[in-house]
């Protein structure tokens, strides 16, 4: 048997994690750049709590009309304040209820543009340096913010979409796109095996591209999340792959 993490961005507004939490193994939890607040931090961090699911901040550029998914005009100074005090909010929320935090993951935009902008990337780390020593961050596969992180003595984790397009370089199909995001459960079964099962991953061109994954990603705000999640559970296991806990 082979055991994978499923992650998934929560505390964004869709009102689905009590569905979803049992069914994954860690969650990215929305800390007030994009979504969430602290009430729905600790709402969600309860849950994770309970189903033992670990916890990681889900940072993003300050635009909530947006939903933090196109780049915006910010001064360096200002956007590290920004991460800063969004992962700081969700920790001392996390410290309240005797938890801690495992993981960054950066969302959006900001994610895309640290894993393509090695200026970005290393503004971001220098933003979370706090929390180097104890903390994961989650990075996409020969990215950028991988190389300025391993550089800096960060602990990574590659992280991989199991329901979002590849293109051959790597970065993900636009959501301009009508391609970007798959939503048939079986595509994401078949997703994520040839990850698993082959170190690569199949993207949109057909073409097999190699790639390494420690945590899959579902989105939280997809209408096909919880759907998709209860299929994976149900067939991983026939593949020999187990979610862990």
């Amino acid at each position: 048997m082979i055991n994978i993490d499923i992650n998934c961005d929560l505390g964004e507004g869709m009102g689905n994690e009590s569905q979803i939490m049992p069914l994954i193994s860690s969650c990215n939890i929305a800390c007030g750049g994009h979504a969430g607040d602290n009430g729905t931090m600790m709402r969600v961090a309860r849950l994770a709590k309970e189903h033992h699911v670990l916890i990681g901040a889900h940072p993003s550029y300050p635009d909530r009309e947006n939903f933090g998914r196109i780049s915006i005009n910010i001064s360096e100074k200002e956007l590290k304040k920004n991460i800063l005090a969004q992962i700081g909010n969700l920790n001392l929320a996390l410290k309240s209820l005797g938890m801690r935090l495992n993981h960054i993951k950066p969302h959006g935009a900001l994610y895309n543009d640290i894993a393509k902008d090695r200026k970005l990337a290393a503004v971001f780390l220098n933003s979370i340096e706090e929390y180097k020593k104890d903390v994961y961050l989650y990075v996409p596969y020969r990215s950028k913010i991988e190389e300025e992180a391993l550089q800096l003595g960060f602990r990574v984790k590659y992280e991989a979409f199991a329901d979002r397009n590849y293109k051959p370089d790597l970065s993900l199909v636009s959501r301009k796109e009508s391609a970007a995001l798959i939503q048939d459960p079986k595509a994401v079964l078949n997703h994520i095996l040839h990850m698993v099962q082959k170190g690569a991953v199949l993207t949109l061109s057909g073409k097999a591209v190699k790639l390494k994954a420690d945590t899959y990603c579902i989105h939280g705000d997809s209408p096909a999340t919880l759907q998709i999640l209860m299929y994976l559970s149900q067939h991983l296991p026939k593949n020999q792959i187990l979610i862990k806990k």
